[in-house]
C-alpha cells in the first residue's frame, strides 16, 4: 500500500529558506508571488493489506523519525 507524506513547517515558524525562494523568484521577475514555504514530500510503501493498520504504520514512522513535531506538521494520503 503506497502513501504519500507531506511535511510542513508549522505557520508560527520562521522559514529562511522558503523566505530566500521567494526573494529569488521576485529577482527572476515574478510580480504576483505572496509567499512560497518549504517542507518535505515522502513516498511510502508498506506491505500491508489492512488499511488501517498502515495508516497507523506510517503515521507512526512520521512521530518517531520523519517529523520534528515541534516545528512541523504532516499530512498522510494514500497513493493513487
Amino acid at each position: 500500500m503506497k502513501f504519500e507524506v507531506t511535511v510542513t513547517l508549522k505557520k508560527d515558524v520562521l522559514d529562511p529558506q522558503g523566505k530566500v525562494v521567494s526573494q529569488t523568484l521576485k529577482n527572476i521577475g515574478i510580480k504576483n508571488l505572496t509567499q512560497v514555504r518549504q517542507g518535505k514530500y515522502f513516498e511510502i510503501d508498506v506491505d500491508e493489506k489492512d488499511s488501517s493498520k498502515a495508516i497507523d504504520q506510517v503515521k507512526e514512522m512520521c512521530e518517531k523519525l520523519l517529523v520534528n513535531q515541534i516545528i512541523e506538521d504532516f499530512k498522510i494520503k494514500k497513493a493513487g
